[in-house]
């Protein structure tokens, strides 16, 4: 299945993408479930293939605005430095631990929605990355049971205001401007990825390719990943976790790249789909 949260009708509601268009399962007025998060939290979407398979009415997506695929989760937990080509370009030393900071749920923005260069700042870097989004809550998980709390995956942007990043060594204000990550354009279910480490994922920037590797090569694979955070924090449905950008970020090349208004940058990531969004800036 893919899931998405959306826009209709001056509504916040939430559905699934089929080939003959958006099936919508709830809204923030109507349902059981009245997000997606909920219906995550509820144990709700193994009764979406069913009601999905049984619905008349489908929107076009031209219909829709998008919204971040989950717009309120509890934890946004993002892994740094988690492919060796992006470790050894930044020239950091290796690590026996996933290194972990968090975003703020009003930095997210979804597919077609705008990321914004801060006001204060030209040197907003674009960062594709896999997104994990948690199913089940857990703490203490074994890493032979982590993968049985993953709801599915999804493309994440998780862009950085690079002076702001590096003002200390602490990376959490350049990763919190608001609409500076981009998140979707849907949750996609386990069984439909496939073997979620070995998947093709690129960064596309105004139609030239800035990232191009493998989610086998994280240096953390998602379970222990999932793992490693439980022990700190309760795991909770509908939290996300960013697994970290390949090598070829923008303020590492010669010269160095930034988004400025009028791109586009694209997150393609194989079984999964691809995340698209402009750029502007903030007035």
């Amino acid at each position: 299945m893919r899931l998405l949260t959306f826009v209709h009708e001056n509504e916040q509601c939430w559905g699934a993408m089929t080939e003959k268009g958006i099936v919508r399962l709830g809204s923030a007025s109507e349902g059981k479930y009245h997000s997606l998060r909920a219906a995550i939290e509820g144990g709700g979407l193994q009764a979406v293939a069913e009601r999905t398979d049984a619905a008349r009415y489908r929107l076009d997506p031209a219909e829709i605005s998008y919204l971040p695929v989950v717009p309120d989760p509890g934890k946004i937990l993002c892994i740094g430095l988690n492919y060796d080509t992006h470790r050894v370009e930044t020239g950091r030393e290796k690590s026996g631990y996933p290194t972990v900071f968090t975003r703020f749920a009003d930095t997210q923005a979804g597919h077609m929605q705008n990321l914004v260069v801060p006001r204060v700042s030209r040197e907003l870097d674009y960062e594709g990355e896999l997104a994990v989004v948690i199913g089940k809550r857990g703490r203490y998980l074994a890493r032979e049971a982590a993968m049985e709390h993953v709801a599915g995956y999804s493309c994440y942007n998780d862009a950085s205001v690079r002076d702001f990043q590096r003002h200390t060594s602490q990376f959490t204000p350049g990763k919190n401007f608001p609409a500076t990550a981009g998140f979707g354009p849907y949750l996609v279910t386990p069984e439909e990825v496939g073997d979620v480490h070995d998947l093709r994922i690129r960064t596309i920037l105004n139609d030239e390719v800035m990232q191009d590797s493998n989610t086998g090569f994280m240096i953390f694979d998602i379970p222990t990943l999932i793992s490693y955070l439980s022990t700190f924090t309760e795991l909770m449905p509908g939290d996300i976790i960013a697994t970290g950008t390949p090598g070829g970020v923008g303020f590492k090349r010669d010269p160095q790249v930034f988004l400025k208004p009028g791109d586009e940058v694209v997150v393609d990531i194989e079984s999964i789909g691809k995340l698209v969004n402009p750029v502007t800036i903030e007035h």
